[in-house]
């Protein structure tokens, strides 16, 4: 059993370092599109790749859920038929779905009013959305062989490519918008020969029919919670479009991306969470335990949200060969960072509130708060965006994920009660209020000339987040103790580090 458990870290640990390494190899990105293109340029890429989001749904129809259930049980036909029957079954819808696309490109591009300019990008589109489904079944097999290693490599390669070639063909060629999508054509195309060897290990010609009705059963129930978690996390590009314009959505974009700081802590704390409560379930003190986590999360992402609420716009503003972070022309968007961050710091409370349904086995009941959340995201956009523009479209995504934070509560009090410390919870959330209020009604970036005064008053703030919760009485006697010791050490390391150097 240590072996499997071992082996299950070590996977997990592969899968999260990827993946945080891939996010943010990708958000490098956005300082390069921000300095190369205009904001409507940009809006343009924004609003194609989130309508690709939604249809990569579709062309999927749950079928990577469907060939874990039955290649880990093989209820129904051989290994090789589990993998060839989903296998053949995606390439050859992604195939179809991607000709018509191909075919009907012209009047797609007009109807989601794609300037005339930049009809050929849905042409590429379509060519990454059929690779992008080709390389489905065969990633889930490296995952079912436990293969990580493997596994993370191609998808780091394949963003590696991405990057690459955007740099090659905007910088070099001066291809623009449509440098970006062959960009994306040419990483999924060599993700799929990189998967080749894995695709002909597995692959035959038998297509076991019964199999792939019992796949299709299992997988096509994914598409509406697919499409629901989707709408969730980009159905604001869209609608900011429809309600403003191109500019607006690039502005939006490039700054919603700088909460990537905030989104990559939620994640590794996923990575870390899931095997973690499972792990922990059966333990006497698990309640106590899972309530005592999400205080110190709560903690955490309370001064991380100060620290990059304070900075972020310094942070945006920094210069590197003279080119910033992102570019001049989308400062103005700089407002919605500190919306876009709270909002994950629900999706963290979210993240660590889901724990009860998955050990008590309701899944049921994700794809219903999922799709509550989707539903609050929709019509909030709505409601939000006419008045409020960008700002409306961030607290839209804000509500979504406090709704689905919330309601997931209520869900999960139902089938795995646990007794949160709501008092300490309370203590967290009412000191991080009182220094945003300081924050925004002493504006000292307006009252002082200098950069000093203003960084020092922004660290004050900081450290007297943490003095309320002391005042509060927050930390218990035992937690004192345990940061005491841990600042000794720190002390004794100092000296120990000053000494040998003399």
């Amino acid at each position: 059993m240590f072996s499997q458990l071992k082996r299950f870290g070590t996977e997990t640990a592969i899968y999260g370092i990827s993946t945080i390494l891939g996010r943010f190899l990708n958000f490098l990105l956005v300082p390069f599109y921000t300095n190369v293109f205009a904001p409507g340029d940009y809006g343009i890429v924004v609003y194609v790749y989130s309508l690709i989001a939604f249809v990569n749904v579709i062309y999927s129809y749950g079928m990577e859920s469907a060939y874990f259930k039955y290649s880990s049980t093989l209820e129904i036909g051989t290994a090789k038929q589990n993998f060839s029957t989903p296998f053949i079954s995606l390439f050859g819808t992604s195939i179809i779905f991607s000709i018509i696309l191909a075919f009907l490109a012209s009047p797609i591009a007009r109807m989601i009013n794609v300037p005339i300019d930049y009809e050929s990008i849905l042409l590429y589109t379509a060519g990454i959305l059929a690779f992008d489904a080709i390389a489905i079944i065969p990633f889930a097999a490296l995952r079912m062989e436990h293969k990580a290693k493997l596994f993370a490599t191609i998808k780091f390669l394949n963003i590696v490519i991405n990057v690459g070639m955007n740099l090659i063909l905007l910088l070099a060629f001066r291809m623009g918008v449509i440098g970006v999508f062959i960009s994306g054509l040419t990483a999924s195309v060599f993700t799929v020969l990189m998967l080749l060897p894995t695709i002909f290990r597995y692959l035959t010609k038998e297509f076991n029919l019964p199999l792939w009705k019992a796949l299709m059963k299992f997988g096509l129930p994914y598409i509406p919670s697919g499409l629901a978690a989707m709408a969730i996390q980009v159905i604001d590009r869209p609608i900011l479009r429809a309600l403003t314009d191109d500019a607006t959505v690039g502005i939006y974009q490039a700054n919603y991306r700088l909460g990537i700081f905030m989104m990559l802590i939620v994640s590794m704390y996923d990575y870390a969470w899931r095997p973690f409560y499972f792990s922990t379930a059966k333990e006497v003190n698990a309640k106590e335990i899972f309530a005592r986590v999400l205080t110190y999360l709560v903690l955490f992402m309370s001064a991380i949200f100060l620290v990059l609420t304070f900075f972020i716009g310094d942070i945006a503003k920094i210069s590197i060969f003279g080119r910033h972070i992102i570019g001049p022309s989308y400062w103005s968007g700089l407002d919605i960072v500190p919306i876009v961050l709270l909002g994950y710091v629900f999706l963290g409370i979210f993240t660590n509130l889901s724990a009860g349904i998955f050990i008590e086995k309701k899944t049921k009941y994700s794809p219903l708060v999922t799709g509550i959340g989707a539903a609050v995201n929709v019509a909030a956009n709505f409601l939000l965006i006419p008045p409020f523009g960008m700002l409306g479209a961030a607290w839209a995504t804000f509500l979504a994920y406090f709704i689905m934070a919330l309601t997931m509560y209520f869900v999960v009090q139902r089938i795995y009660p646990v007794r949160y410390e709501f008092s300490r919870l309370f203590k967290v959330a009412g000191s991080a209020a009182v220094v945003i209020l300081l924050y925004y009604f002493i504006p000292a970036e307006k009252l002082f000339n200098s950069m000093t005064i203003v960084f020092l008053w922004k660290v004050f703030l900081i450290v007297f987040f943490l003095l309320l919760m002391y005042v509060m009485k927050f930390f218990k006697a035992g937690e004192i103790s345990v940061i005491k010791k841990l600042w000794n050490r720190r002390e004794e390391k100092g000296s120990s580090d000053i000494s040998d150097s003399i």
